[in-house]
């Protein structure tokens, strides 16, 4: 399609470019974060501060397919640089945002670069190498965007102290345009016979579906209950806008995401285990801190350093899957990480009040272990099962699923710990609470009040030592009981969901890693048609 024909030198300068790109790429999603606190202190608008995660989250997760269908159509050099001039010019924005208003839609536009960039380093590896390269290379980059996760605070700490929080933003420039250099010299001009049909439809009707379910997952339960009018109305204009994409996409001639995809076994499959897995490690990512800083009583820093470890390993069997399976095979390499991943969920069920902050990093390297045999092998087997044609858009729709998949599992399982929590706060603290004398009535009727509308909120006063400090007698240790058995059904859900995953796997037809650059490797299944449509 565009590379097949490179010399040595342009492949070279097209994985540096890669590498530079995806690098900064995900280290922006970390980076941002330690900046926050500056942000608010210059800009203000502490209530909004979490739309800068949500406006990157929802337009570079409803990119995705889009970036890899038009990888198809336009060529991957043409969508590639086209996402990093995005990119680049949305971070210029945000560094020279006067409020935070503005901030937010120049970050909801840098999602749209980096929504393109996400799936565009893995489509171009498809496309340059040959199977048993591509298994090296995937691994290689997942260990890439693993070590950017994990030195992401360091380097926004640096530059926040050192410099300005603008540089947080300008930072990726420089280093954008040299990117953007080495891939649009190293790639090859994508020549395309025919007029090249857009669709439009299928891209609207993606966006709507995609970006209210994400607001409704992203807001429920937290900014607005469950059933309030807000999110009830946005999880029915998702339903309406994911029906209607399925209809455009059954009629169009070049659709976005082609519902034959679906028929196909191996497709469904791999990326169903791929959304189970990413509900599993946001799950770990998201609440393991809860433990630490609630029951075990480290700091916010300390619990931060937990997931050092996790994306350490990963990064390791990331490198290492990448040769490991071609000795044991795709199907069995991801049986073993998943299988690896949900005993480190269960570990993690078994943590308690004494539990030490060494036993919690070894328990999440554990899970680290087996995420990093796994992602980046997803990718491989998906682009190993179909024809070169089809590249770009399963690809694609990998990263979309794990992206949707992330969102979903840190609401459901939220939904999973209010919950549980609410049950326990009910049946041990409040009959505690009808024993205390009538002087402390102000605050039983405020806790009272906080166990019935947001439990959650009322276990968030143990992350706080000056609240800890004014509540009277056993209030402290029945929360602290109450948070670690709602962590312990979180654990047990993720637990059940990557084992859930683990299944899926034993329904997968073998798929045999082919040394032919950009063909299907394993057989099309029967009745499924090829992309050569």
């Amino acid at each position: 399609m565009t590379v097949e024909n490179n010399k040595s030198g342009s492949r070279k300068l097209v994985l540096t470019g890669l590498i530079i790109a995806m690098f900064f790429a995900a280290l922006d999603g970390t980076i941002v974060g330690t900046a926050m606190p500056r942000i608010v202190g210059d800009l203000g608008g502490l209530s909004m501060m979490t739309w800068l995660t949500t406006s990157y989250l929802l337009t570079s997760t409803a990119v995705v397919p889009i970036a890899g269908k038009l990888a198809d159509l336009l060529g991957r050099k043409t969508v590639y640089v086209s996402g990093i001039v995005i990119f680049m010019i949305a971070s210029a924005l945000c560094g020279l945002a006067t409020n935070m208003t503005e901030l937010i839609i120049y970050r909801g536009l840098q999602g749209i670069g980096g929504g393109i960039m996400m799936p565009m380093a893995m489509i171009v590896i498809g496309d340059l190498f040959t199977g048993k390269e591509r298994a090296k290379f995937q691994g290689v980059f997942g260990g890439i965007y693993g070590l950017a996760s994990v030195i992401g605070p360091q380097i926004g700490g640096w530059i926040v102290d050192s410099l300005n929080w603008k540089w947080v933003f300008y930072i990726n420039l420089p280093v954008g345009i040299l990117a953007a250099i080495f891939i649009a010299i190293g790639l090859e001009k994508h020549e395309r016979k025919g007029k090249i049909k857009f669709d439009i439809a299928g891209m609207f009707t993606m966006i709507v579906g995609v970006v209210s379910l994400l607001l409704a997952l992203s807001f429920g339960g937290k900014d607005y209950a469950w059933d309030s009018w807000q999110i009830l109305g946005l999880f029915a204009l998702a339903l309406v806008g994911l029906v209607s994409f399925v209809i455009v996409e059954n009629r169009a001639a070049e659709p976005i995401l082609p519902m034959y995809l679906f028929k196909n076994r191996t497709f469904t499959l791999l990326n169903l285990i791929g959304f189970l897995m990413s509900v599993g490690m946001f799950g770990a990512v998201t609440f393991v801190p809860f433990f630490m800083q609630g029951i075990v009583g480290v700091s916010a820093t300390e619990s931060g350093t937990i997931m050092t470890p996790m994306m350490i390993a990963m990064i390791v069997t990331s490198i290492i899957g990448g040769q490991l399976v071609y000795k044991i095979g795709v199907k069995a390499q991801i049986i073993t990480g998943m299988i690896v991943m949900a005993f480190g969920f269960f570990l993690l069920t078994t943590l308690n009040l004494h539990t030490s902050q060494l036993t919690a990093i070894s328990y999440m390297a554990i899970i680290g272990l087996g995420m990093g045999l796994v992602m980046p092998i997803i990718t491989l087997a998906l682009q190993e099962s179909f024809s070169k044609a089809e590249l770009g858009v399963v690809t694609s729709s990998s990263q979309f699923f794990r992206s949707i998949g992330g969102t979903f599992g840190i609401t459901v399982l939220g939904a999973v710990m209010n919950a549980k929590s609410g049950t326990l706060l009910t049946n041990d603290l409040v009959p505690y609470l009808d024993t205390l004398p009538s002087q402390a009535s102000a605050l039983v009727t405020k806790l009272k009040e906080m166990i019935s509308t947001n439990p959650q909120g009322l276990l968030q006063s143990l992350f706080s030592p000056d609240s800890v400090k004014g509540m009277p007698g056993e209030i402290v240790p029945i929360l602290k009981t109450s948070l670690m058995e709602s962590l312990h059904s979180v654990f047990f859900v993720g637990f059940a969901l990557i084992i859930v995953g683990a299944l899926f796997t034993l329904f997968l037809k073998k798929i045999k890693l082919e040394n032919k650059k950009g063909e299907a490797s394993s057989e099309q299944e029967e009745g499924v048609p090829s992309a050569s449509h």
